[in-house]
């Protein structure tokens, strides 16, 4: 009940989205409700917003659950909607309460949609490529600002009539392990059988390298899959890209994700960015695939999205899989993403900037 006790001594609402199940619970017996009470308004909240609750609930949240009273519902407004001109990739952009604005991705694939989510906004860890690190830092999220954006795109492919979100990446604007409690509480409610449902099989948590984050993750066993941001293989290659290289040097990253994968015995998956000229040719990829040696990963090789604030260029197709190929031959096995949603600036951080500068 940290987040209640700081905010009661504030006298501040608090996001009743902000709660775990077992913090609501606490919170409802604490108001003299039962159980029962907490296993409905969770359901209400999550899961059907048609479900009935007993006169006891209803009246605890007549009296306490509203603008202005002891807890809100989160709902940010949302900014602008966007959809590809083929269909598969929708960019919201919200505004929170204090005004910050974030994006969420909703991608779809043959039989299944993946969401992209922020934990931050803007982002402290500065990669030169990329849109939110061009902005810098900002603030984190709170749980509730990051449960929010599930239960907005959840809506939404119900309204449409499609299925329910599958998939779930933490790759959105902000660095989740810097963020790390926030981030970590809000999964325990996106995950819970009783609400949203997403399998933690199904969440992946990326990020850029912060290596007491991945220790943590491993030493507290959380059931989500890692992705690493590498970007480079050299510390001088990854160092030009990703300026966190410079606290986190490549050698420590690569020996806290061999610990995480012997420690958990989950595969990594290995986020390279190719740029053309810069991390796209046969021989990085063969210093790729001897870093990696021994790590039961995967590398999933991603064309830049490009922004206004870098000069780079996406590799092109035959230089995706001659890199490839190397990796490979290596027994690294890997994956070139599609290119999503370049139409509607669905690259982390591009649709806020867009937006910002009165563009869109």
């Amino acid at each position: 009940m940290r987040i209640l006790g700081n905010l009661g001594i504030m006298n501040m609402p608090c996001s009743i989205n902000d709660l775990t199940y077992s913090a609501l619970e606490r919170q409802l017996a604490s108001d003299g409700l039962k159980p029962t009470h907490a296993r409905a308004l969770w359901k209400l909240l999550y899961r059907d917003p048609a479900t009935e609750v007993l006169p006891p609930l209803e009246r605890w949240m007549a009296e306490q659950l509203g603008p202005d009273k002891s807890f809100f519902q989160e709902s940010p407004e949302v900014v602008t909607d966007v959809n590809s001109s083929d269909g598969n990739t929708q960019k919201f952009l919200f505004r929170l309460s204090d005004g910050q604005t974030i994006e969420t991705v909703l991608m779809g694939y043959p039989g299944r949609f993946t969401a992209c989510v922020s934990t931050q906004a803007g982002c402290a860890m500065g990669c030169v490529f990329c849109a939110t690190g061009q902005m810098g830092f900002v603030r984190h999220l709170r749980v509730g600002e990051i449960v929010a954006q599930i239960v907005h795109v959840q809506k939404a492919l119900r309204e449409r009539g499609d299925q329910d979100l599958r998939n779930l990446v933490l790759m959105g604007m902000g660095e989740p392990l810097h963020n790390y409690e926030n981030v970590m509480a809000a999964l325990e409610i996106i995950a819970d059988r009783r609400g949203i449902n997403l399998a933690p099989s199904r969440i992946s948590i990326s990020t850029v390298g912060v290596v007491p984050g991945i220790l943590r993750l491993a030493e507290e066993k959380q059931p989500y899959n890692l992705a690493v941001s590498l970007h480079g293989a050299t510390e001088e290659q990854r160092g030009a890209l990703v300026p966190i290289s410079k606290r986190w040097p490549l050698e420590e990253l690569i020996a806290a994700c061999r610990s995480y994968g012997e420690t958990t015995g989950r595969r990594i998956f290995f986020e390279w960015t190719l740029i053309a000229g810069a991390n796209d040719s046969p021989e990085q990829a063969a210093q790729l695939a001897a870093l990696l040696s021994g790590i039961d990963s995967h590398v999933n090789l991603i064309p830049l999205n490009p922004t206004s604030g870098f000069a780079g260029i996406a590799a092109d197709m035959p230089s995706a899989e001659q890199f490839q190929t190397v990796l490979m031959q290596s027994g690294i096995p890997s994956t070139v993403r599609q290119r999503r949603g370049i139409d509607v600036a669905a690259g982390c951080g591009q649709l806020k900037e867009v937006h910002r500068q009165g563009k869109g």
